[in-house]
């Protein structure tokens, strides 16, 4: 369940920056600019705060070959789905959609790792400190 909840937001946080529906940021920012300029800065600086945690955390947990791996084998799933019949990615709103499924999933395995490598491995991961 955790894994799912860490996957749930990072898929969020991609969704509310873009999407191909008129709800998100990038959208909504470009077409209030000039009358909701505080409320485009806070929502900004949230989603900034949010590609923060899951990018550093993604990045020391995986690091980027992790990341392209785990992206690599996203692709080729979706691509032995294409090449079954199963998917369509001729429409540009389900291709980005799933584009932003893809992207969620590098990011909630990348935050979730610690917890999928004890679980496959029975290690531990600890964080260095400095004293």
């Amino acid at each position: 369940m955790s894994f799912f909840l860490r996957w749930l937001f990072a898929f969020l946080l991609l969704a509310a920056t873009y999407n191909p529906s008129p709800w998100n940021y990038l959208g909504w920012s470009a077409a209030h600019l000039d009358s909701d300029l505080p409320l485009i800065a806070l929502f900004g600086v949230l989603l900034i705060i949010g590609y923060v945690i899951y990018l550093r955390a993604t990045l020391r947990s995986i690091g980027g070959f992790g990341m392209f791996l785990v992206l690599a084998l996203v692709a080729a799933i979706l691509w032995v789905l294409w090449d079954f019949g199963l998917l369509d990615l001729t429409d540009p709103q389900i291709a980005t959609w799933i584009g932003i499924l893809a992207l969620s999933i590098v990011l909630g395995v990348g935050l979730s790792w610690s917890i999928i490598r004890r679980r496959l491995s029975g290690q531990l991961d600890v964080d260095e400190t400095d004293t």
